[in-house]
Formats: structure tokens, sequence, C-alpha cells
């Protein structure tokens, strides 16, 4: 895999429909209300929302929780998939109306600059009699197993403690972004814990405007 080896230096990170896309603060979709071509719902797993992904990054989810399961670790559901720019509007703006802009951006990205808007993030919840609430999900068995092993998958966590002045973001362990086994094994193996260190981009705190 070119990219994997680092043999790609004119890759683009811009485009879509590649899951090595990087979305960010500074980063938006282009166009900004892009969406993918096909999502699909992953199977054998418990849900708090009729979640979608794209395919392979579905799959992916679903070998994920099977693991997980056979592993001994609990159960771990679907609690938030693809989002379309529509859908991250309301969103946010929830979080706007009750945080404020500020606290609001911290926690939620603005419609076109969402990773869940690309099919390729799912925010995942500890699931064993019933699904908790995602804020827990860092502090249960699942939050410990998935840190240590979405790798395998082809996931990553993709807003981990202590990174919100290159991601913007606080942590969160449940949010998993989909980024295919290849460069996930990279990512993992090189002890990276942001796409934008991973990829030499600069930090992305806050947005240009």
């Amino acid at each position: 895999d070119l990219v994997a080896s680092g043999a790609a230096p004119c890759v683009n990170l811009a485009d879509p429909v590649r899951e090595w896309l990087v979305v960010n603060k500074q980063r938006p979709l282009n166009p900004i209300e892009w969406e993918p071509d096909t999502v699909v719902a992953p199977a054998d797993m418990q849900r708090t929302v009729d979640g979608r992904l794209r395919p392979a990054a579905a799959d992916a989810l679903t070998a994920l929780v099977a693991a997980a399961q056979n592993e001994g670790v609990g159960a771990i559901g679907l609690n938030s998939a693809f989002r379309s720019f529509d859908s991250q509007t309301r969103t946010y703006n929830g979080y706007v109306n009750s945080l404020g802009r500020e606290a609001a951006d911290l926690q939620s990205a603005r419609p076109g600059f969402s990773e869940h808007q690309t099919g390729l993030a799912t925010d995942v919840a500890a699931c064993d009699g019933g699904c908790g609430a995602i804020e827990s999900f860092g502090g249960t068995a699942q939050g410990a197993w998935v840190a240590a092993n979405a790798w395998r998958f082809g996931f990553i966590v993709r807003y981990e403690d202590g990174q919100t002045a290159i991601t913007g973001y606080q942590a969160e362990p449940w949010h998993l972004r989909y980024i295919g086994p290849e460069l996930a094994q990279v990512y993992h193996d090189g002890g990276f814990h942001t796409l934008e260190d991973f990829f030499g981009l600069p930090a992305a705190p806050d947005y240009v405007d």
C-alpha cells in the first residue's frame, strides 16, 4: 500500500471518496455538503439509532464488535454513524443552543467539518444489559479494549485524551474513525495519536473564521 509505506507523497488527503481523507476544523469537506454514495447498517450489533456507514467501515465494525464479544470484553453497540450535512447542522445547533458556541466547538463539529458526514466515523457505546451513554464508554472494559484493539479492524480512536491542541476536540474515546487496516496498522505501530501528526498536517485547534 503506497500510502502506508510513505511512497505516495502526492496522495490527496482532501478527496472525500478516500478512506485516508482528513477532515478537521481547517479542512472541511469539498463540496461542503458531500455525502457518500452508499451507507449500510453494520450487522449483528445493538444500536441506539439506525446508524449506517460506508460498506467497508460497516463490515469492519461488525468484525470489531464480534471480536470484543468473543474475547470476553462484552457487548459494544452503535450510537451514531453517518450524519448528512443537514443532520449535522441540527446536531451542532443543539450543542450551541445548550452550551454556547465556544463550548459546542469542543464537542461537536460544524456542518461540513464533521467526520460523521464522511460515513467513516462511528460513536460506540458499552451495551451490557442495555447501551450506556457514550460519555461513560472510556471507563468501561469495552472502552479499554477498543483503545488497544481498534486498529486491528481498520479504526483509530480519532480524538484521544491530551490531543485537543491538535484536533480541536475534547477526548472522545467512543469516536472511531475508519482508515482501513493497512493504514491503521502503520498508525498503531508508529505510536501516532492524531491523523494530523500521522500525515504531517498542521494542528487544527480552531476554525479559520
